[in-house]
């Protein structure tokens, strides 16, 4: 039997046991259906941002193509249907997730308690982001190189502060990133403090030659994927986050790393120590 064919057995079977073992014949079947109708209807469909380099972004041949996407083909392997990705936006992705118009979310989404009323947050997370600097290459080595120079920002940001007290940068503050950005291109700021997510994508979009990201993010948020509130502990809920966990323990999150040329995160890679399996003892034979 193909691995495919045996997850996609194994899932129904965890649907139906799940369904018996939990709740009365009556609502079994509405209950556990989300997952048996993914698997009856032969495609998961899985909400990816449109415009979201290096993770989820068009290809010249206007399918999908990136970290995220390569994480939504991954489920639909293992479940051994076909993938759906359906462009959303950070406004209405959610929405979609709630009217049924996607099965999951794998859409670069900070996970939070607001957030977690709304979704089925799935753990572990994926991937991370947080705070750090773009600046041109060889002007900064350390987060204390900053210390009394001017740093553009976001207005608003909350981690400006922190910046300002922690590092004591002069923190000049624009009303869009545009501004900011186009600020220290003009040599008005040393470096532009940002979310490295969004940093990384400029550094993707090729429009930043001589620039780099020099420092590690000052603290990490977590993303993850989710799945409709109602499923979080049942059948598509668990097999989502058993997907989650494989991707740090397998090392595909570093293959991905890799594979679309993003800056190694320190967070995947202890992330990946932790979960990966010590078969060490296989070696022993008996």
């Amino acid at each position: 039997m193909k691995i495919g064919s045996a997850l996609k057995t194994i899932a129904a079977l965890a649907v139906t046991l799940a369904a018996s073992a939990i709740l009365p014949a009556s609502s079994a079947q509405a209950a556990e259906s989300h997952l048996q109708q993914i698997l009856e209807r032969g495609a998961v469909r899985v909400g990816v941002l449109g415009a979201f380099k290096p993770w989820s972004f068009p290809s010249p041949d206007g399918s999908m193509q990136g970290i995220e996407v390569d994480l939504a083909q991954s489920v639909a392997d293992a479940l051994g249907v076909k993938l759906e990705p359906v462009v959303v936006t950070s406004a209405n992705r959610m929405q979609f997730l709630q009217q049924g118009k996607i099965d999951v979310i794998i859409g670069g989404m900070y996970d939070t308690t607001e957030r977690r009323k709304a979704v089925g947050i799935i753990e572990p997370a994926y991937w991370t982001s947080g705070p750090t600097l773009l600046a041109k290459e060889g002007v900064i080595k350390d987060w204390k190189d900053i210390a009394d120079k001017p740093v553009c920002a976001k207005q608003g940001v909350y981690y400006n502060k922190l910046v300002e007290t922690e590092y004591h940068a002069k923190v000049v503050a624009f009303t869009g990133n545009t501004e900011g950005k186009e600020a220290l291109r003009s040599g008005k700021c040393i470096a532009w403090v940002y979310d490295d997510a969004s940093i990384m994508a400029d550094l993707a979009s090729g429009e930043w030659k001589g620039y780099e990201m020099p420092v590690s993010v000052l603290f990490d948020n977590p993303w993850a994927a989710a799945v409709p509130v109602a499923e979080v502990d049942k059948a598509l809920g668990v097999f989502m986050a058993g997907m989650a966990y494989r991707w740090q323990a397998s090392g595909k999150l570093v293959e991905l790393e890799k594979k679309w040329k993003v800056k190694p995160s320190q967070w995947i890679a202890e992330q990946h120590k932790k979960a990966e399996w010590d078969t060490s003892y296989l070696k022993g034979g008996n």
